[in-house]
């Protein structure tokens, strides 16, 4: 049910509503484009998606299910390295295994990255079609206020089509150093990782934010040696502090070596590898470098300046809270607007954006509801209200933590590090906000995002039934603290 305190009505001054056959154009085939999409079709919209690049976008494509992809493979190679205490020995000679006693065939994982994305892309595709949107092959962009055309893969202008309602999400392609252009082969951007056959004996990993830490502590389980250069003190800035020192320890105990501190001046290929030299003069030496320093929006050449398309200096597209852009009936979702580069906010985002411009009422994009998380290993998995906000004044907040040695399942499981914490609200005890690093932390915040959303009290998750014995006991003993503490 929508909430009345944050629905907004529909802005139809501009457009049909639905049952009078509104045409809908979607530039991007990513999550944003491809949810807003089936959402317009299944309100009896015309809707067309222009895309040119894949189905499913850089998400599906190059970005998140191949990393997830790559980084399954790597669990499995972790659970072998921690299964020594476990009482798992090799059969031949008694000794204990290892992760990096086992042959990491790259080429075959990622051959099976790169089914697997196309194989989700086409799934993707046949759901579109299936819903009755017309998927058109090629390259949009605006046309004025109202119209969009499309480009083939010459540049050619092929059509040009009016629209009630348009949607960009276009996305965004890998930030790169002028000073170390990648080349796919040496130097590497993180959509180039998956056409490599070998496993890099050296890999140096330039950005410690998550796409950094997540293929550092990949490539590290798959077998390479790993250097990541961080220009922050800590690994993950802006994540949880002490979620940050976890994965440090981890990093430092698997043999990922981190050079905090320092930034990356340029990068340049050798006779067999590559060295990345850093501002200080200092050089390292690696087989292959990745530059992992985020994003840059695909909006130079999308005719927002003719359509009257503000733009931020960084070149996002400025939205509000249901996806509208400067101009009316011109929407925009995902990592061209700026707001959260997850694919779950710009499938939210393609959402809203539809309903809203077809007369639904709707309900805001609300930051404090997204939850996101970190594949590494230890996965980190965080929503709402963070502990520094606490810290510093700008939320009031009681911070609840509770270590998982305590928990018997992660005895059993050999699990030595991580902890849930969760954070409510002084008085009535409304949980606003939650950190949980564990392996399958990306699992285990749905109970607390779901808390969030709802405005639980600590109180009504400390009673709710779990399983014994499971991960997930934690999160409701954590919350049995505020339960059990004095009232002040």
């Amino acid at each position: 049910m929508t909430d009345p305190r944050t629905a907004l009505p529909s802005d139809p001054s501009r457009l049909p509503r639905a049952g009078d056959h509104a045409r809908v154009v979607i530039i991007g085939g990513g999550p944003g484009g491809y949810e807003a999409a089936l959402t317009a079709a299944r309100h009896g919209a015309e809707t067309v998606l222009i895309e040119e690049r894949g189905i499913g976008g850089a998400a599906v494509i190059t970005d998140v299910v191949p990393s997830k992809t790559l980084i399954a493979t790597a669990d499995v190679l972790d659970l072998v390295g921690g299964s020594q205490q476990l009482g798992i020995r090799d059969a031949d000679n008694g000794t204990a295994p290892t992760a990096h006693s086992l042959n990491v065939d790259l080429a075959a994982v990622n051959h099976r990255v790169r089914e697997l994305a196309t194989a989700q892309s086409a799934d993707i595709r046949s759901s579109l079609v299936a819903a009755g949107v017309q998927v058109i092959d090629g390259t949009g962009r605006l046309d004025g206020p109202d119209r969009v055309e499309v480009l083939d893969g010459t540049g050619e202008r092929v059509a040009s089509l009016e629209a009630d309602v348009i949607l960009l999400a276009v996305g965004a392609r890998p930030r790169e150093l002028d000073s170390a252009p990648c080349d796919g082969e040496r130097i590497l951007n993180w959509t180039q990782l998956y056409e490599l056959d070998r496993l890099p004996e050296h890999l140096i990993v330039v950005g410690s934010g998550v796409t950094g830490a997540e293929f550092a502590s990949a490539y590290r389980a798959l077998g390479s040696e790993v250097t990541l250069v961080s220009s922050r003190e800590k690994v993950l800035p802006g994540t949880d502090a002490e979620a940050a020192d976890v994965l440090e320890d981890a990093f430092a105990r698997r043999g990922v070596t981190v050079r905090s501190r320092s930034r990356a001046a340029t990068a340049r290929r050798t006779e067999h590898g590559v060295v990345v030299t850093l501002t200080t003069g200092e050089e390292i030496a690696g087989s292959h470098v990745l530059v992992a320093i985020g994003g840059i929006p695909w909006t130079a050449d999308l005719g927002l300046r003719t359509a009257g398309v503000r733009v931020e200096e960084s070149g996002h597209i400025e939205t509000d809270r249901v996806s509208r852009t400067s101009v009316r009936g011109i929407y925009a979702a995902g990592d061209c607007s700026g707001v959260y580069p997850l694919a779950s906010v710009a499938a939210m985002q393609g959402r809203i954006a539809m309903h809203h411009a077809l007369g639904e009422a709707v309900s805001p994009l609300i930051s404090t509801q997204v939850s996101s998380a970190i594949f590494t290993s230890p996965e980190i998995a965080v929503v709402g209200v963070s502990e520094q906000e606490v810290r510093d004044g700008e939320v009031s907040g009681e911070v609840l933590v509770l270590g998982l040695d305590t928990n018997p399942r992660a005895k059993m499981q050999g699990i030595t590090e991580g902890f849930v914490k969760l954070i409510v609200a002084p008085g009535s005890h409304t949980v606003i906000g939650a950190v949980v690093v564990a392996p399958r932390a990306s699992e285990l915040i749905l109970p607390f995002t779901l808390a969030v959303a709802h405005r639980l009290t600590a109180e009504q998750v400390a009673g709710t039934f779990t399983i014994y014995p499971s991960l997930t006991g934690s999160l409701a003993e954590v919350a049995r603290q505020r339960v059990l503490a004095p009232e002040d």
